[in-house]
């Protein structure tokens, strides 16, 4: 009976490892094609292995107005998005995650249905508020709007952590003395640091990859982001430059990975609560 239910067990583990190999493919087929088009002087949609290899493919698109000014704008704007979402967050979670409020929970109803809506859904509206305020082709107008609709979220996430901490490390402070601003900046934010980085993270990812809004609201090329220098290689009749959008995505790409990578080795990605308390 034991063997049978051993030999049962192998049989369901080789399988999830088939499905699991499959799913990973099917990730893995988009970047095989990144890397292989990118070093390929003839270039198509299909993944092969370069017959030459080269790197005109990059020498074309390192450049100022190709790559540079482009990637430049979306660190600014996405940086600044991510930096006020943020600084944001955590003025709005604190009071949701230490105080009874009366429409606590309403309040965060509505954030919760805000963080699914569409942006497509209000871009009509939007696009009608920048054109009255005189912000449409700024890029501070765009900025604060990157950073307004990862906000929500980023106002969920920072509430899950803080409620992580318990309040009796800041009642101590308040019988110290401290108010609850000096508590918020030297108890709660040292140890939800790894969490605040999780929320940078992942507010200037969605403003990194975000294409439909700086390409509604910023008319000026010289302001557009890089993720909107994408749609520059793609050419009129079809015409597609793929050995240049290959490479054009991996220096894309590039900023978020050592982005993750920076943030991840300083954080340590654990929750420093341990011996905060004395049980």
């Amino acid at each position: 009976m034991a063997a049978v239910t051993v030999a049962r067990w192998r049989s369901a583990s080789v399988v999830v490892h088939l499905v699991l190999a499959v799913i990973a493919l099917v990730f893995l087929a988009p970047l095989l094609w990144l890397l292989t088009a990118a070093f390929d002087a003839d270039a198509a949609l299909t993944a092969k292995v370069p017959e030459a290899f080269t790197l005109d493919n990059f020498a074309q698109v390192l450049s100022w107005e190709q790559s540079g000014r482009p990637l430049w704008n979306g660190l600014l704007m996405s940086g600044g998005a991510a930096l006020i979402s943020v600084v944001a967050a955590v003025l709005c979670a604190y009071p949701l995650s230490r105080y009874q409020l009366r429409f606590r929970r309403p309040f965060l109803y509505v954030v919760l249905f805000a963080s699914g809506l569409p942006i497509t859904a209000v871009m009509v509206p939007v696009y009608s508020m920048f054109v009255q305020l005189e912000l449409v082709d700024s890029m501070l107008g765009t900025t604060l709007f990157l950073a307004a609709t990862s906000l929500p979220i980023a106002i969920w996430m920072t509430k899950n952590f803080m409620d992580g901490v318990p309040v009796s490390l800041e009642e101590a402070a308040w019988v110290d003395g401290a108010s609850a601003m000096q508590a918020l900046r030297s108890i709660v934010l040292p140890l939800i640091a790894p969490g605040m980085g999780v929320v940078a993270i992942f507010t200037f990812i969605t403003a990194w990859g975000n294409f439909f809004v700086p390409f509604i609201l910023l008319l000026d090329p010289a302001k557009q982001p890089a993720s909107v220098g994408v749609f520059t290689f793609f050419g009129q009749g079809g015409l597609i430059a793929y050995g240049q959008l290959a490479a054009y995505s991996i220096l894309y790409t590039t900023p978020v990975v050592v982005l993750y990578l920076v943030v991840s080795r300083a954080l340590g990605g654990a929750f420093a609560l341990a011996g905060a308390i004395k049980h």
